[in-house]
């Protein structure tokens, strides 16, 4: 499973890359068939101005979680967690 993380309109530091690669490579345990994860951070201009997209490929489809937060690391940890759910969903439906 490949992570491709993009940073728009800013330069992201080595340890946020290091905390989003991190998260999302754990998500593989629960859906195994897992093509490619898209990570697309970015500023908006309200309050909780960091934004994450995530796009999870998958056999038969794409994933996606968007996430603001006051930080990246709670963007990045909301949108793993809806993931798991959602990834667990689409392996049980294979399943039946």
């Amino acid at each position: 499973m490949e992570i491709r993380v993009q940073s728009i309109k800013f330069n992201a530091d080595q340890k946020l890359l290091d905390f989003v690669e991190k998260k999302f490579s754990r998500i593989e345990k629960f859906y195994d068939a897992i093509t490619g994860v898209d990570v697309a951070l970015s500023l908006l201009p309200d309050q909780e101005n960091k934004n994450v997209k995530v796009l999870v490929s998958i056999p038969g489809g794409t994933i996606v979680v968007e996430k603001n937060a006051k930080t990246f690391e709670d963007a990045v940890v909301d949108c793993a967690d809806i993931l798991k759910e959602k990834l667990v969903k689409e392996k049980e439906k294979r399943v039946q």
